[in-house]
């Protein structure tokens, strides 16, 4: 039994809310995650979770390989302003759908999103 669940006991449910540290936090014991990069990565995402509750470390670091850059990425502004963008990039949302106090996505960090989608082997339209 990971040393995370044995201190918190089977019946206290653990989540995490941290994509870098998600597959650690489930390989210790962790019972779920709320995740930001979930809204662009879903089937890798789960993959990751999937192999990291099932405790195969080896299965869960393959399936989050390609998917890590967009942690650090995804955070670039505040949240949710580069998971919007992302979603709004894929099609998957219109444009506009930002209401202050938040605004849109800075220029600067198209590119750089961008390519880590691009990376991650997300469409973008």
């Amino acid at each position: 039994m990971p040393v995370l669940r044995q201190l918190c006991g089977a019946e206290f449910q653990l989540y995490s809310g941290d994509d870098a540290s998600a597959r650690e936090f489930l390989l210790l014991g962790g019972n779920g995650v709320i995740s930001v990069a979930n809204n662009i990565v879903p089937r890798q995402f789960k993959q990751m979770c999937d192999a990291a509750m099932a405790g195969d470390e080896q299965a869960a670091i393959q399936a989050e390989a390609s998917i890590v850059p967009l942690y650090s990425d995804l955070f670039c502004e505040a949240n949710p302003i580069p998971v919007k963008w992302a979603v709004h990039q894929m099609g998957l949302i219109e444009n506009g759908t930002l209401r202050l106090p938040l605004t849109e996505l800075s220029e600067e960090f198209h590119g750089q999103l961008t390519q880590a989608m691009k990376n991650a082997q997300i469409e973008v339209k």
